[in-house]
């Protein structure tokens, strides 16, 4: 297929990066947003930032221009040229996205691929508003499109295999890293990601130990690039509960998943983080970190002790456990689950091949241990994990 007309929906930071990388890889790309002069607002920035890596030299004259020349800002869906893909970066509202898909589906020729970029939404359920479904996939990009090289390609119930193939290679052609899923809650990423926030949110509350101290052995003891604590201050806690939350709903409540009282917490009381300059920690105008201190002799105490107060162990855990449990659901294979983790979040190495390492025996052991003593479901250990499916 000559994928030449590449169209994107939303001008915002996600939708506006997309099209920059599309554009990047020698497409012609309409960009369109519901809201007047957004589109043509969102090139000009873009422009801006194509100059400014020209002036670091890391782009060259010539290539700059020809990017922003291959960027148009279209009125509306109904005035898209044909495209052999589609991508959909709007807000996260169902009724939104399956309209556009609607609107989409009848004005796009049916050999079109759709794409949403939802980072939360079912790729069945916007795909039912589509003629032909099964040119509906997901693309889940991660901020920022031009930096990240992470894809998730995510099939709906309907998507066909030939859409999904063409899908993967159309990213590897534009330099990302595809990995592919099923449709479940919170995809590979955001859902595998849920315990690494949880567990240190809920050994606080507990008393276990301060945010700074719990940081810290995720940092300096578990080679995470940033503690959880502060990494939902940087995303915003109101966004990390918001995803949080909407995994939750999707797996019907399950308590695996379950926000806590102290994200909640939070929230309510306006501390959302850097951008509100108060979150679990306290932060200066210019966002810098006010405080913050960990107690380097508790956590040398913590480290090594029993699973459910050494928040590595326990976080770790929590991480295999929920990894082998989308792999042993035939939801994604193991080696994506692992890039997936690496490319999406940065962790020192990807679950599976962390639970290979600890021994899939010792987790198991380590999350029964914990659903001993933290009874009522959100521990219970992953039948995968029991049955030894990759050992």
């Amino acid at each position: 297929m000559d994928f030449n007309d590449v169209a994107v929906i939303g001008a915002g930071a996600m939708g506006a990066g997309i099209a920059q990388v599309a554009a990047a890889a020698g497409h012609r790309v309409s960009l369109v947003d519901a809201v007047p002069g957004a589109a043509e607002a969102a090139i000009e920035r873009l422009g801006g930032g194509l100059d400014r890596l020209v002036a670091k030299g890391r782009l060259t004259t010539d290539d700059a221009a020809a990017i922003r020349g291959r960027l148009t800002p279209v009125g509306a869906v109904d005035e898209l040229p044909e495209c052999a893909l589609v991508v959909e970066a709007v807000p996260e509202d169902l009724a939104l996205k399956r309209k556009i898909f609607g609107d989409l589906g009848a004005s796009q020729p049916t050999w079109t691929i759709l794409a949403t970029n939802t980072s939360s939404i079912d790729v069945s359920a916007i795909a039912e508003a589509v003629i032909h479904p099964e040119r509906v996939v997901g693309l889940h990009f991660f901020n920022p499109p031009q930096v990240m090289a992470l894809v998730e390609v995510v099939h709906g119930e309907k998507s066909g295999a030939s859409v999904l193939d063409e899908a993967v290679d159309l990213m590897r052609a534009w330099g990302k890293t595809p990995v592919r899923c099923s449709s479940t809650p919170g995809f590979i990423v955001n859902r595998v990601a849920r315990p690494f926030y949880g567990e240190a949110q809920r050994m606080v509350a507990a008393g276990v130990a301060d945010p700074a101290t719990i940081d810290w052995i995720l940092r300096e003891k578990g080679g995470f690039p940033m503690g959880p604590l502060e990494l939902t201050d940087f995303i915003g806690q109101d966004v990390n509960l918001a995803v949080g939350t909407s995994v939750w709903e999707q797996t019907g409540r399950d308590e695996r998943y379950a926000p806590t009282e102290f994200q909640r917490g939070l929230v309510e009381a306006g501390r959302l983080g850097r951008k509100s300059g108060q979150g679990v920690y306290t932060y200066a105008a210019d966002g810098a970190l006010v405080g913050g201190d960990p107690d380097l002799g508790l956590a040398e105490r913590l480290v090594g002790g029993p699973i459910e107060t050494d928040p590595l162990a326990r976080t770790v855990a929590m991480l295999v456990n929920e990894a082998v449990d989308l792999v042993g659901r035939g939801e994604a294979t193991a080696e994506d689950v692992d890039v997936a983790m690496v490319l999406g979040t940065r962790y020192p190495r990807g679950p599976i091949e962390w639970g290979r390492e600890i021994g899939f025996a010792v987790v198991s052991r380590q999350i029964e241990e914990l659903d001993r003593a933290f009874p009522g479901g959100r521990y219970r250990p992953s039948p995968a994990l029991l049955d030894g499916t990759l050992r």
